[in-house]
């Protein structure tokens, strides 16, 4: 990597949809030059794929939370257990085994707090593994530079 690969991947992180014309020319780079590098990065797998960037409220949700969620059982099939019921919960967008007083960190998403507290007592609360839910609802989010 070199300060041009950086500078590409700044470009293509704030606007993945940009011409390689346009990319080009804001990194300082021949269009050609320009698109093998690009091609480069994806191929050694530094550019993992594109995303679309949802407006989360003009999809209906309304209500964000984190939550970290601590288990009463520290096994291997514990974990999975708890893994597969968030895989399958369409309300958590993130899930992430995490080091401290909590073994998971979620991000949840949905309409509202209604949904919310369905969510919260229909799902998490009737994992046999759960035994401590925390919830921080986000009031806003100043910073998002998530793709």
């Amino acid at each position: 990597m070199d300060k041009i690969s950086d500078r590409i991947l700044q470009e293509l992180t704030r606007d993945g949809r940009i011409s390689n014309l346009d990319l080009a020319d804001r990194v300082g780079l021949s269009p050609s030059a320009c698109l093998r590098r690009v091609q480069d990065l994806e191929r050694r797998g530094v550019i993992a794929g594109y995303r679309a960037v949802l407006d989360r409220a003009a999809l209906g949700v309304g209500f964000v939370a984190y939550v970290t969620v601590g288990l009463n059982s520290h096994t291997k099939a514990s974990q999975e257990a708890f893994e597969q019921a968030m895989a399958r919960a369409s309300e958590v967008v993130e899930c992430h085994n995490i080091t401290g007083a909590v073994e998971y960190l979620l991000r949840v998403e949905v309409a509202d707090l209604v949904a919310y507290k369905r969510f919260h007592t229909d799902v998490l609360g009737t994992l046999p593994q759960v035994n401590a839910i925390t919830s921080y609802v986000v009031m806003g989010s100043p910073k998002d530079a998530r793709a």
